[in-house]
Parts: C-alpha cells; sequence; structure tokens
C-alpha cells in the first residue's frame, strides 16, 4: 500500500497514523535479532545488534547497531548519537530525530524532522512533513516538501536539494553540492513510504473483529436472524445484495441532481458506505455460523472469528480470493436488506422485541 503527504494534508495524515499507532500499541521494550510487529517501546541498546527493524511502536529507538532496514510508523523514530542504521529508513511518526548515521536512504512522513550536527546520512533524503531542520552531513539528494524547511550552518549536502516550502531559511555557511532548486511541484509527491502488507492486513481483520462484536453484542437477535436467512436463500439473498449495491449509487445520484439533494445525497453516501461494509461483515459472519453449525457447534462468537479471519486469510489468494469476499459482501448485504425490511413491518405491527435467537431458531431446516 502506498502513501503519499501532500503539502495540504501531511499533518492531517500523520496525525492519524500516530493516533492508530498510539491506540493500537502496548507498554513495554522489544529488542531481538529482527524486530517485528506491533509495542509500546522499540529500543536498540547501544551495544547490540539487530538485523532489522519493521515495526508499529509508540517510539523506535536506535543507539547500537541495525544491519539492515528500520521501517513502520511510530509516535517517534529516534537514532542516536550512538546508533548506526546501515540500511535505509522509511516510516511515518509524529517525531523523526537523526543523530546517528544511517547508511542508506531516509524516506519518511512526520509531523518534525531533525537532521542534526552529528548525523551522518549515505543516500537520498526524502520528507514530507511540518517542519524539517537539515544540520548534518548527506551524502545524497534532498527533496523535501514542508510548511518550514531550514537549512543549518553544519549542513553538509552533496548533491541536490529540492524543496517546496512556505518558509524556508538556508544559513549562509551550509554547503549544497548539487545547488538548491525551488520546486512547487513537489507537492503531493513527497514523503512516499511502503506500508508492510502485514500491518495492512492486520490492521483490516481488527477493524472488522471489532464492528462484527459490536454488532453481535448490540444486535443478538437480529444478527443471528441475519444469518439463518443468508444460509436458508443464499440466491436471492445474493440478488438482492447485487441489486442494493449497483441502485444504491444510483439513487444517490439522481437525488444529488437538485440542489436541496445534495446534503440528503452527501448523508446517503457516508450511510451507503457503511451499509457496505456492515454488509461484508454479516456475510462473513453468515458463512462462519453455517460452517460452525456443520461442525455441531452453536457459539455466535467463534462462528464470527472463523468467518472474518476465513475470509481474511482467502482473500489472499489471487482473483480468487476477490471473488470469495465479493460473494461474501452480497449476501451479506442483502440479508440486510431484506431483515431490516422484516424487522421495521414486525415493529409497525407488533412493536418492539429483541428476544435472544438461537442459531437452531434461526437456521430453521437450513441448518438439519
Amino acid at each position: 500500500m502506498r502513501v503519499s503527504f501532500g503539502t495540504a494534508k501531511r499533518r492531517g495524515v500523520v496525525v492519524g497514523l500516530v493516533v492508530v499507532v498510539l491506540l493500537s500499541t502496548v507498554t513495554g521494550v522489544a529488542a531481538a535479532q529482527s524486530v517485528r510487529g506491533a509495542s509500546g517501546t522499540i529500543v536498540v541498546e547501544e551495544g547490540q545488534t539487530v538485523s532489522s527493524v519493521d515495526a508499529v511502536a509508540g517510539s523506535i529507538v536506535v543507539r547500537g547497531t541495525v544491519t539492515g532496514d528500520v521501517s513502520g510508523a511510530a509516535g517517534r523514530i529516534h537514532v542516536a548519537e550512538t546508533g548506526r542504521v546501515e540500511g535505509s529508513i522509511s516510516g511515518a511518526a509524529g517525531d523523526i530525530r537523526i543523530d546517528g548515521a544511517v547508511g542508506g536512504d531516509v524516506t519518511a512522513g512526520s509531523g518534525n524532522v531533525r537532521v542534526t550536527e552529528t548525523a551522518r546520512i549515505g543516500g537520498d533524503v526524502e520528507l514530507g512533513a511540518g517542519s524539517v531542520r537539515i544540520d548534518g552531513r548527506i551524502d545524497g539528494d534532498v527533496r523535501v516538501g514542508a510548511e518550514t524547511v531550514v537549512i543549518g550552518p553544519n549542513a553538509e549536502i552533496g548533491g541536490e536539494l529540492r524543496y517546496d516550502a512556505d518558509e524556508f531559511t538556508q544559513d549562509s555557511a551550509a554547503t549544497v553540492g548539487g545547488g538548491v532548486v525551488e520546486d512547487p511541484d513537489l507537492r503531493g509527491d513527497v514523503g512516499t513510504l511502503t506500508v508492510p502488507n502485514w500491518l495492512s492486513w492486520g490492521f483490516s481483520l481488527l477493524a472488522n473483529l471489532l464492528l462484527g462484536a459490536i454488532l453481535l453484542a448490540l444486535f443478538p437477535a437480529f444478527s443471528a436472524r441475519l444469518a439463518g436467512r443468508a444460509s436458508d436463500r443464499p440466491g436471492k439473498t445474493g440478488g438482492v445484495g447485487l441489486l442494493t449495491l449497483v441502485g444504491g449509487p444510483i439513487l444517490l445520484a439522481v437525488i444529488a441532481v437538485t440542489i436541496i439533494g445534495i446534503p440528503l445525497a452527501v448523508i446517503g453516501a457516508f450511510a451507503y458506505g457503511l451499509a457496505v461494509w456492515v454488509g461484508l461483515i454479516y456475510g462473513e459472519y453468515a458463512v462462519g455460523a453455517w460452517a460452525v453449525r456443520r461442525a455441531g457447534r452453536d457459539d455466535r462468537w467463534l462462528a464470527l472469528v472463523a468467518g472474518i479471519v476465513g475470509f481474511s486469510v482467502l482473500g489472499a489468494i489471487p482473483v480468487l480470493g476477490g471473488f470469495l469476499v465479493f460473494g461474501a459482501l452480497l449476501l451479506g448485504l442483502g440479508a440486510l436488506v431484506l431483515e431490516l425490511r422484516d424487522s421495521f413491518r414486525s415493529r409497525r405491527r407488533s412493536g418492539p422485541s429483541d428476544r435472544q435467537s438461537t442459531f437452531e431458531e434461526s437456521f430453521g431446516e437450513s441448518g438439519a
């Protein structure tokens, strides 16, 4: 997954990433030969050597040696004066500070970046940030887009410095071997980094599990009936899901034609997007419920985990995985629409009821 930090959006994107990081980490210090995963604080201590760091953390601190690359998202990334990264650094963070040595490139999106007078970077530097100060040695080229860029008196840039900034200051003692170029075309083209696939997959899985748990906890009977409906008449349910998926945007476009309809269309677009997500969760849950019943179990929570985790794994299969997930979406979206219709009719006749339904009651003869 590629993420670009444009001048106008850098702060928002970085803050969003940092908030996600801080909400998803745990307290502790992680250090190993190859550091991967999530932790509160990852520290490579002075005198310690690790092969690489690829993680989500509250802080990533390098005081020792990393023989490979450092990549990830964190509230703070710091290469101390004693630290050495023999590979490259790629990351998103609220604050990035380099006091030590980096053998390769530095590519980052951040709120604030500081390359101090003790820093030594052997490759190119590409930054998208709110504020950047460079006061160390960089052997390669520098491309930076920020609100504020300051080139300090100790800066030694071997290649070209190309920038796009609202405020730019260069000390007369700084040296730039390849010249300085102001380039407005850098807007939206700097600070590009690669977010690890496992990170994208993990956050997606956790988000789906969380939404599924909320739906089951708040609407247990509705969810059970929906799963039974999807299992009982998958053809009809999937067809309704397809009509809803295609017809929703068309209806919103028709509403938006009139001036008074534009606000309604905007609200409807958000509702439609949420319905599609909920439909996908319910579709995966329905398939998980069917599988769990085939195994002789009556456990809605096990069904939720089995369905969402199962489709997360199946979705990784080229081509086939996409079709399977799309099928679950149509099944869940159709069941959601039909169940909402029937629930509305039932409430109008007899008033609200949320009696707990069991799998046996919801699936009926289809589960036999």
